[in-house]
């Protein structure tokens, strides 16, 4: 199965996880996987579906703070390269177990960042982190570069397909985002044999991601609904 590629650029917040959003539920109609890249119009930071927004609150200064609509913990967006990926129902990664699935997504990383001779690694095991905090320590599977974290994600599954939301801190060196994208679409060429091409958001896509900004994402009642 082919994948369609979306790169969205600098967005507002919101509309970042409105879009990813809406993207989930959009698998059944569009019926591929989307990998999309973007990137954040002023710093921020990002938080798990079930966190409570009086602890993330107080666990880091940057704002604005948004809740996705995938778990795991607080995220920095000031300087980190973003990604999302889509996948229908039925696809072999909506069959996969969320540890299976999480594993796979950093494999994928692993082998774009070997494209760009920077080697990395999967943890074998967790190291402690503060709570709330998806960059200090490490969960299994996270991506490792000199022993320290630089990329993690976040999943949903639904009726619909499956929803991953990834960050990757760049480690210091040379390296264009740009060039890391390209190497992402490379390694996915290659395991799933064919690039659907761009996709271009239509109306109804459109339609709802306006409606999910105006209705959650850009409201200060779904950001403290916990």
């Amino acid at each position: 199965m082919s994948f369609l590629r979306l790169n969205s650029g600098p967005c507002a917040p919101a509309f970042n996880m409105a879009l990813d959003e809406a993207l989930l539920e959009a698998m059944p109609r569009l019926g591929q996987p989307v990998l999309r890249f973007y990137g954040w119009t002023v710093p921020a930071a990002s938080f798990g579906y079930f966190q409570k927004f009086a602890e993330v609150e107080l666990a880091t200064r940057l704002r604005p703070l948004v809740r996705r609509p995938t778990g795991g913990g607080i995220v920095p967006h000031d300087a980190d390269w973003t990604y999302s990926l889509a996948f229908p129902a039925g696809h072999e990664w909506h069959e996969l177990k969320a540890v299976e699935s999480y594993q796979r997504v950093h494999e994928w990383i692993q082998q774009a960042f070997a494209k760009l001779n920077v080697a990395t690694e999967l943890a074998p095991c967790c190291k402690k982190s503060a709570p709330g905090q998806c960059f200090v320590g490490h969960e299994k599977s996270d991506l490792l570069w000199h022993g320290n974290k630089i990329a993690g994600a976040a999943q949903r599954r639904t009726r619909d397909g499956l929803l991953i939301q990834g960050s990757v801190q760049p480690p210091p060196l040379s390296l264009s985002r740009a060039d890391w994208q390209e190497a992402m679409r490379a390694v996915a060429r290659m395991g799933w044999g064919s690039d659907g091409g761009n996709l271009v958001p239509d109306s109804p896509l459109v339609q709802r991601v306006e409606e999910l900004v105006r209705e959650k994402y850009a409201t200060t009642a779904y950001q403290q609904k916990r």
